[in-house]
């Protein structure tokens, strides 16, 4: 046993990935006395500017809507109450297909070894006994989400260390009700075509494929206001058009696979920590 404390390392690609889909466990371990760690691997630059103006158009300025979004970032982690901020500041690459994931310094662009170096180096200052991140498809095949995922497992294998290793996902039945509340939000939105929903009903994991169940309905008042405090991505923030009650009820539970593991918890568990304490 040592003084050092249990620690949460949570690698995102993105300022307001963190508050998606692990704002609830950053501020619950917190509120525990756990250490929290958030690695946020690009600078947000292809996000929206002020006024909603998109990349590539007259007016946005992506250094600019870097810094915004980094202020953004470090609200959102004074919310969840983080302990720590690490950013590697790649930048940002843009959506699939989007000319970004051509740019040179973009974090598509980057070797994996040596983002997984930089990681690395983290991993082993903070010695976390957990690691979260995104599966091999970026949870929906965003290129910086996919570029996450492998830095990170790479980094996991430069490392002697053996955290437990998580994958966010979402259960399916989630997935559907998510659908259905979109439809009531816009009920003039237009039905995916059968390629679009086929590629829909793949995302996240049959229910009974989850390990991990970990209940924040207590902290979902957090994890709305730092989704909140990404005030100009605002508009592509879905969830904080059902309001904070609405929000809480809907987005209390979130799921994990568990990837790697040394302590034998029995699955499936409800807490990232389960046989560490």
């Amino acid at each position: 046993m040592t003084d050092r404390p249990l620690t949460l390392m949570a690698v995102h690609a993105h300022p307001d990935d963190e508050a998606t889909g692990t704002g609830g466990v950053l501020a619950r371990y917190a509120a525990e006395g756990i250490r929290t760690v958030l690695v946020t691997c690009t600078d947000g630059r292809c996000g929206d500017g002020p006024g909603g103006v998109k990349p590539g158009d007259p007016g946005h300025d992506p250094s600019a809507v870097a810094l915004m979004r980094r202020q953004e970032l470090e609200a959102s982690c004074d919310v969840l109450k983080v302990s720590d901020l690490e950013m590697l500041d790649y930048a940002d690459s843009g959506m699939t297909g989007w000319p970004s994931n051509d740019a040179p310094g973009s974090f598509w662009q980057t070797p994996v070894q040596e983002g997984a170096a930089r990681l690395a180096t983290l991993m082993r200052h903070y010695r976390p006994d957990v690691v979260v991140t995104y599966d091999e498809n970026g949870f929906y095949g965003h290129p910086d989400h996919i570029q996450a995922h492998r830095i990170t497992m790479a980094a996991l294998e430069m490392t002697a260390l053996a955290p437990k290793v998580y994958w966010t996902t979402m259960p399916r039945s989630m997935m559907q009700r998510f659908g259905e509340i979109m439809r009531e939000f816009h009920e003039d939105m237009p039905q995916p075509d059968p390629a679009e929903a086929a590629a829909m009903a793949e995302i996240g994991l049959p229910d009974d494929e989850i390990t991990t169940w970990v209940d924040t309905t207590a902290f979902s008042g957090q994890k709305f206001d730092a989704l909140a405090a990404h005030a100009s991505q605002g508009e592509n923030i879905f969830f904080l058009k059902m309001g904070k009650e609405r929000f809480g009820e809907l987005m209390g539970m979130e799921t994990f696979v568990r990837v790697q593991d040394t302590t034998g918890a029995a699955i499936p568990e409800n807490d990232l920590f389960a046989g560490l304490r």
